[in-house]
């Protein structure tokens, strides 16, 4: 049977041979590992001799030609590619695969990627690849939009995440500032990242304190009316303010310290609760358009009744007060109040306007 002689036999032979057969086994032998020679000559006789004289052990799906139990000549080339699985990042999206390329670029090549040489890599795109599992990210030129204190634009940038944008475009975020997404996000094409420039600010001011208002209900008065039972007063106050600010606009205003220089008066006030059947109450809206009216059209005499035909302050006729609900309040114009009679007036008004005011 035909025997291999093996590393472990060497000894053996080199005692018993002498210069002539160390000679013999002394061989120079390339190596390669991921394409990289490795430096040195060896006594080997077959390819797993050149692989344990350097150290090297072979993990599982590692490659190397020719194959471990070959015999070696004088300058033979041994080459040995390590598999390494890798996880990739691209833009966000990952995937896990195993590959026997010894740099990124080689593992990527197929992989279809744009712009990959001014893409942002976390490790060099021709840089040796670690033996076994490692992970890798690769951020391609993209479009973003980009918001900083309320301004917006959109650029093109292979930043890996909103950190790293800002850091890109040489801006900093303090600690009131909101950044949006957070700064850990990895950016895709399309993201939207928001930096609003928040400002908290105290300011002391000398200002007056309005008079705090008690309401009772009072169901002898219409629904909107009101009663004053007790006129209230205002006060004044030493007061300091926090005051919030976001993208120069203030978003909030709170008061953190207070101090009385006259306290406020209460005051106390009546509302009404009283509507018509159809639950009509009062509508002061235009009320001050009213008054002007009125004051041509009576003098501002809400109770006025010549007996020509038209009554109240704003001179309604009979029927015209009655086809717009008058009789909720009263029979006759005059006969109600301002605020009854305003609150008529509205209703007109959503029919026809100022038109049958001549004084309008």
């Amino acid at each position: 049977m035909k025997k291999i002689l093996t590393t472990a036999a060497l000894t053996l032979v080199l005692v018993g041979g002498g210069t002539t057969t160390a000679s013999a086994l002394h061989k120079d032998v390339q190596l390669t590992v991921d394409g990289q020679a490795v430096p040195g000559s060896t006594f080997a006789v077959t390819v797993a001799d050149v692989l344990n004289g350097n150290g090297i052990t072979l993990a599982p799906g590692d490659v190397v030609a020719p194959s471990l139990d070959a015999k070696i000549e004088d300058g033979q080339t041994v080459a040995l590619q390590y598999a390494k699985t890798l996880t990739l990042s691209v833009d966000g999206k990952t995937d896990t695969f195993t590959t026997l390329a010894p740099n990124l670029r080689a593992a990527v090549a197929d992989r279809g990627i744009e712009a990959l040489d001014q893409a942002w890599t976390s490790v060099g795109l021709d840089a040796p690849l670690p033996r076994g599992a490692g992970t890798v990210s690769i951020s391609t030129p993209k479009p973003i939009e980009l918001s900083v204190a309320g301004k917006s634009t959109t650029i093109t940038s292979n930043a890996n995440t909103v950190a790293d944008l800002l850091s890109e475009q040489g801006l900093s975020a303090d600690a009131d500032d909101i950044v949006a997404p957070s700064a850990e996000t990895v950016l895709t094409s399309g993201a939207k990242v928001r930096l609003d420039r928040v400002e908290v600010t105290t300011k002391q001011i000398t200002e007056d304190v309005e008079a705090p208002v008690t309401k009772t209900k009072n169901s002898a008065l219409w629904a909107g009316e009101t009663k004053t039972l007790v006129a209230g007063k205002d006060g004044r106050a030493d007061r300091t303010y926090q005051i919030t600010t976001v993208n120069g606009k203030v978003t909030e205003k709170v008061i953190v310290t207070e101090t009385v220089l006259l306290a406020a008066k209460a005051a106390s006030v009546e509302v009404g609760t009283k509507t018509s059947a159809n639950g009509v109450g009062i509508n002061l809206a235009r009320a001050a358009m009213w008054d002007k009216i009125a004051r041509c059209e009576s003098g501002g005499n809400w109770s006025i009744n010549t007996g020509n035909g038209y009554y109240g302050g704003l001179q309604f006729n009979l029927a015209a007060w009655q086809s717009n609900g008058g009789r909720d309040f009263a029979a006759y114009p005059h006969k109600a109040t301002r605020e009854q009679q305003i609150t008529v007036a509205n209703r007109y008004y959503a029919k026809s306007g100022t038109g049958p005011w001549s004084c309008a």
